[in-house]
This record gives C-alpha cells, sequence and structure tokens, in this order.
C-alpha cells in the first residue's frame, strides 16, 4: 500500500487550505474549467455505487496547488477527524497522466489504517482541514493532491515520481 508515512518534517508542509485552483490555463475568469472530466479533469466510471471499483481515470496538464475535494456520495454515519483510524476502499492514481499506482480494490476488502500515519493530503480530506469538511461514513470522495501534501520532492517509488500530484477516490466505510 503506497499510504506510507512520511517524514515528521514534510508531514508538517502547510496544513491551510488556500481556496480552489482551477486545471484550466485560461484566465482567471475561466476558474470553473475542469479540463473536460468529472471534477478538475478527474473522471469517474462508477460515481454512486459504492459496491463497485470507482474506475478513476485523470490527464489534466495543470499542477494543483491546493487540496481540491468533492463528494460523490454524502456520508451520513461518523465523521472521520484527523486522528481517526478509518477503514476504507481507495483508488489512487497520478493527477496528469490517470496512472493508477494503487487501489484497496484490487484486495478485495477494505483497508483499516490511522489517518496519523499517511500523507498530509489523504489525512485532510477524509479528518478535515481548514476549507475541508470532515468525510462521513458511508460517503464517496474524490481527493487532489497537490505535490507538497502528497509525496512531495523525494516521491512515492517508482510509481510516484517527485514533485506529483495524485488523486484518490475514497468510500468511507468505517470510523474507529
Amino acid at each position: 500500500m503506497h499510504l506510507r508515512p512520511r517524514p515528521v518534517a514534510l508531514a508538517l508542509v502547510t496544513l491551510s487550505i488556500l481556496g480552489v485552483s482551477s486545471c484550466s490555463s485560461a484566465k482567471k475568469a475561466a476558474a470553473s474549467s475542469d479540463c473536460g472530466g468529472t471534477f478538475k479533469g478527474v473522471a469517474v466510471a462508477n460515481l454512486t455505487d459504492l459496491s463497485k471499483d470507482p474506475g478513476v481515470s485523470s490527464s489534466c496538464s495543470q499542477t494543483p496547488t491546493t487540496l481540491e475535494v468533492k463528494d460523490l456520495v454524502t456520508g451520513t454515519g461518523t465523521a472521520a477527524t484527523p486522528t481517526s483510524t478509518v477503514t476504507v476502499q481507495y483508488s489512487g492514481v497520478r493527477y496528469q497522466d490517470g496512472f493508477a499506482f494503487d487501489a484497496s480494490w484490487k484486495g478485495g476488502a477494505p483497508i483499516a489504517f490511522p489517518l496519523t500515519g499517511v500523507v498530509p493530503g489523504f489525512t485532510q480530506g477524509i479528518g478535515g482541514a481548514p476549507g475541508v469538511a470532515p468525510m462521513k461514513v458511508g460517503g464517496r470522495r474524490i481527493m487532489i493532491l497537490p505535490a507538497d501534501l502528497g509525496y512531495g520532492a523525494q516521491g512515492g517509488g517508482a510509481d510516484i515520481p517527485p514533485n506529483t500530484p495524485i488523486v484518490f477516490v475514497v468510500d468511507l466505510v468505517k470510523v474507529q
């Protein structure tokens, strides 16, 4: 699983969410452009069926600078916190070319782990942060992580080069 911990110094990189970035390279007036995808250049084949792999693809040439989230299904259960242990199903792809680097769906079963032990954007995208509501059990959310909230300058092994923005589509199954 690629959701391994990062060094503390890198994990403390910006905790503030400064606003919504756009993947459009046009002027600010065109900031609502989504690069032709479902959300900011990310397409999801199974938007609302949490019993199916979401089927994530992405191909946006721009580089996001802030955490972007969108609920595809709004959960109604327990809300996660940044220190929760969560059980999730997820798919992870590189933002700019859609390469699938990891997915719990491959193993067929949800995975449980503490949000304190993963990349900051994953913690903030599920547990909440300024401008980002915590995810609730029963929800499915797209999270676009800029490189500094993902694996940063060191990258995430062979599948995630340095300074690569990444995307997760996450189904929150349980909060412990």
